[in-house]
Parts: structure tokens; C-alpha cells; sequence
């Protein structure tokens, strides 16, 4: 896990549902860190940073080029 790096933060899960089913689908290896305890108790998302996504290094570019295509793509976007 040390070479894992911080990708994105996020402070509630469903806000990063498609990109999860995105990572698996690409084979790319993730975590998102804190994920249970804010699903336990979601007051506590801001105490503890948020959700941070974290990828390995070498794939770090890869899922930011993802992330940039999601944040782009209207029709994915929650009203």
C-alpha cells in the first residue's frame, strides 16, 4: 500500500459508484480508504478527510484521464 497514492476525495459514497464499476471493469487495482465507516456513520465523512481514492502510482495518470472523462460527460452527472 505504500506505493498508493491519493487520486480524488470524495465525501459520500455514491458520488463515486460508476467510477468504482469503471476501475473494475479496466482491471485497474483501488481503494477507497474510510468507505466503511462513512457508510456506518456519514456525519463523520468531514472528521476524517472524506473518501480518499488511492491507486497504485503507475496508474495514477489513468485514472485521473477517468475521472477528467466522467467530470465531462453530462449525461452522467446527478441533478
Amino acid at each position: 500500500m505504500e506505493d498508493f497514492v491519493v487520486v480524488a476525495i470524495f465525501t459520500y459514497p455514491h458520488e463515486y459508484t460508476i467510477l468504482q464499476h469503471l476501475l473494475d471493469e479496466e482491471g485497474i487495482p483501488h481503494v477507497f480508504e474510510n468507505e466503511t465507516i462513512v457508510n456506518i456513520t456519514p456525519f463523520y465523512s468531514n472528521a476524517l478527510g472524506g473518501i480518499k481514492l488511492k491507486v497504485h502510482r503507475e496508474d495514477a495518470e489513468a485514472v485521473i484521464a477517468i475521472l477528467k472523462k466522467l467530470d465531462n460527460n453530462n449525461s452522467l452527472r446527478i441533478v
